[in-house]
This record gives structure tokens, C-alpha cells and sequence, in this order.
């Protein structure tokens, strides 16, 4: 018969406590967040331009607690759960798009940091600091194995946020003798984190959506890195105890569809202010707002925005559950977010285009405009896109589930 264990008084008091801190904690950064949203609209014709958030942006970012919210409270941070976060994210980026990328990377990259050596970790949040850490997943770097580490030459594409970032993570395969190494059939990679002020950024960033993400390549060339700057992110152990002991892979593409949600959110605003500002259409004979035609379109696109919200609720809650239990795994749970964050950013990207459709000409001094680029662009990711349908479909056929990495 399993033993049933009774948490004492004082146990139970201290997680009922630890409860309540994280719900204010939660309630103040999606509150801090909002107050920074509100003031981003007349911010984003020069976000655009300098092709970069401004220093004082992230630095508002930083007092809001985005750069410390998932870092546990033993090292200083917010203590947070995914699905606590998501809401803030979603509430800058319906603000503006870049910005809104760019909270999302910070989140992306705590949870990243949380495989990096402990004495790294601690290093990184200690005293106090608030570092924003970026990282390029593409294994675009090579590692020579040396002494004591490696020898790091490599250029990454789409570094975003690295003009602003206090630290950068890299993604690269192990060389060793000039030849890659292997396990099995596939290279053995190593993510390298080193300050941001040892990377050489090359200004390649033109695009024409999330134009503010300062998504520049950067480079290093043979540069000595120490094994314990290193680590494995699909295979090493936390370093910290808590929900991130479990894989962290689910989360990734959750935190990106909260971006889709926010962009999608903010083409609804701008659709309704035009509406309501006394539109009319040319040759019609009422405002724009009190059309049927146009209240039905409006309310039928809609339905989907609010099934794209309840699934990026839905979906994290399980994955935090799952997590909390420790049974998240990085195959079924993994190709689970993956199929989630695909049909949220195709739907979010239907209703963005929808809005643009209705507004009709007044998209020309709108943010409509923007918002259309950006959630396309946003859906190029490959935490977005619906190359992964396939591991689902294979999934509802009985076939075994494997990481969508790695293939195995």
C-alpha cells in the first residue's frame, strides 16, 4: 500500500507563501509590461529605422523583470512559470512586434542558461544583475578541441537582441584534428557562451519584418574557450532544481506563438480604432462600424485569434504541469508544441491578414502594415512553421515518438 506523506504546518504555510509571491510577482511584471506597451506605439517608426530596440527600451524591459523572470529566486530572479510570462509577452508585442521578439529571447535564453556549468550560471545573476543573454541555435560555429576547451570560429545568423545583449550564447560542432566528431551517426555540438563585447557583430539585418530585432550576424574567429563556458543543451542536467530539471524544449516554441498571439492582438486594435475613428468606405452608405458585412468578417476572423489564445493557454499549462511532475519529455511533448505553435502562428497570420484586407486603404497610415510583415516574418522561424506536422500525423498513426532535432 503507497504510504501517504502529510506535508507539516509549516510546509504547507511555506508553499502557500511561495504561491502568492510568485502570483504578485506574475500580476506586476504583466502590469509593468502593460504600462511599457503604452507608450511603444509612438516609439515604432524609429524602432523600425534604427533597426534595433533603444537602449532605454531595454532598459525599462530590465526594470519590468523580463530579464530575470524565469531565474529562480535562489539566484535573484523572479521565480516564474512559463504560462506567467506569456501574458507580458504577448502584451509587448501586440505593442510592438520587436520589442515583444525580443522579451520573447530573453525567455527563450534563461531557460537555455539553465544547462550552462552552475558556477557559470551563478556568475551570470549574481549580485544582483540582470544580464540580457541572446543565443543562435544554429550549430554555425566550429569547435576545435583544445587544452582545457576549445578553439571557437564560426559566424551565426540571426543573433537578435545582440547589440543590446550583456552575453551571447553560440551553437557549434566539435571538431577535433580538423574533423568533426560524432556519436553515432549524428556531429556532437556544443553551445559556448562568452560577453557579448568578444563577438564581432556584422550589421546584416535589412528585413522588412521585426525590423527592430537587430537580428545581425555575429562572428568569432579562434577564440579560446574554457570547457566550462560550455554546454549540451538537448542532453546536460540543469543546473538549478526545479520545473527546468525536465527538458526545455517544449517551452521554445510556446514562448514563440505568444509573440504570434501579441502581433495578431495588436492588428485587431489597430482594426477597431480605424473603424471606430468614423470610417467609410468609399461609395458606401454607412460608417464602417456599423456595416454587417464588415461586423460578420470581423467577428468570424476573430473566433480564430480566440482559439490561437486558448491554445497557447491550453498547451502551456499542460507542458508546465507535465514539467512540475517531471515527465516532460523532449519527443511526444516536444512535436506536441511544436504542432501547437505551427497552427497558432498560421492562424494569428489568417486574422493579421484579414484585418489588413478589411481596413482597406487606411492600412497606408496604419500599423496594420507593420504588423502584416512582422507576423510573416515571425512564421519563418522554425519553431513557427509546419515542417513538423509530420511528426504529429506519424504520432496519430502509432509510430514512436522522436525529437524532431534530432530524428531519433
Amino acid at each position: 500500500m503507497q504510504k501517504i506523506v502529510v506535508p507539516s504546518i509549516d510546509e504547507a504555510l511555506e508553499s502557500t507563501i511561495d504561491r502568492k509571491e510568485e502570483e504578485n510577482d506574475a500580476e506586476k511584471l504583466l502590469a509593468d509590461a502593460r504600462d511599457l506597451a503604452r507608450g511603444l506605439s509612438t516609439r515604432a517608426q524609429g524602432i523600425e529605422q534604427e533597426r534595433r530596440i533603444p537602449w532605454d527600451i531595454i532598459d525599462s524591459l530590465r526594470a519590468c523583470g523580463l530579464f530575470k523572470m524565469l531565474v529562480p529566486y535562489s539566484h535573484g530572479g523572479l521565480g516564474l512559470s512559463v504560462p506567467d510570462i506569456l501574458p507580458a509577452i504577448t502584451a509587448l508585442s501586440a505593442a510592438d512586434g520587436s520589442v515583444g521578439w525580443i522579451a520573447m529571447v530573453a525567455a527563450s535564453s534563461q531557460m537555455f542558461c539553465s544547462r550552462l556549468p552552475r558556477a557559470i550560471y551563478g556568475g551570470l545573476f549574481a549580485n544582483g544583475a540582470e544580464p540580457l543573454v541572446i543565443g543562435v541555435g544554429t550549430p554555425a560555429g566550429q569547435a576545435e578541441k583544445v587544452a582545457g576547451g576549445y578553439r571557437v570560429t564560426g559566424r551565426w545568423p540571426f543573433a537578435s537582441g545582440c547589440q543590446d545583449a550583456q552575453w551571447i550564447i553560440g551553437h557549434c560542432v566539435v571538431f577535433d584534428d580538423g574533423k568533426p566528431v560524432f556519436a553515432g551517426d549524428a556531429p556532437v555540438t556544443r553551445f559556448i557562451i562568452l560577453p557579448a563585447d568578444r563577438w564581432r557583430i556584422e550589421e546584416t539585418w535589412h528585413a522588412s519584418g521585426l525590423a527592430g530585432t537587430g537580428s545581425h550576424h555575429v562572428a568569432l574567429d579562434h577564440v579560446e574557450v574554457s570547457e566550462s563556458r560550455t554546454c549540451d543543451l538537448l542532453n546536460d542536467p540543469s543546473c538549478v532544481p526545479g520545473p527546468f530539471e525536465a527538458t526545455v524544449l517544449p517551452f521554445l516554441p510556446i514562448v514563440h506563438a505568444a509573440v504570434a498571439v501579441g502581433i495578431a492582438s495588436g492588428a485587431l486594435a489597430d482594426l477597431a480604432a480605424i473603424a471606430n475613428g468614423g470610417r467609410r468606405q468609399l461609395l458606401a452608405t454607412s460608417d464602417q462600424r456599423d456595416s454587417l458585412v464588415f461586423q460578420h468578417e470581423l467577428g468570424r476572423a476573430g473566433a480564430g485569434l480566440s482559439a490561437a489564445k486558448s491554445m497557447l493557454e491550453v498547451q502551456s499549462a499542460a507542458l508546465w504541469h507535465r514539467a512540475l511532475k517531471g515527465s516532460l519529455d523532449d519527443k511526444a511533448d516536444f512535436v506536441e508544441a511544436l504542432q501547437a505553435s505551427a497552427w497558432i502562428h498560421a492562424t494569428c497570420s489568417g486574422f493579421v491578414d484579414r484585418c489588413y484586407e478589411l481596413a482597406g486603404s487606411a492600412v497606408l497610415t496604419s500599423s496594420l502594415e507593420r504588423r502584416m510583415r512582422d507576423i510573416h516574418l515571425a512564421g519563418q522561424h522554425m519553431f513557427a512553421g509546419e515542417r513538423y506536422y509530420a511528426f504529429a500525423g506519424a504520432r496519430y498513426l502509432g509510430f514512436p515518438p522522436v525529437n524532431p532535432l534530432s530524428g531519433r
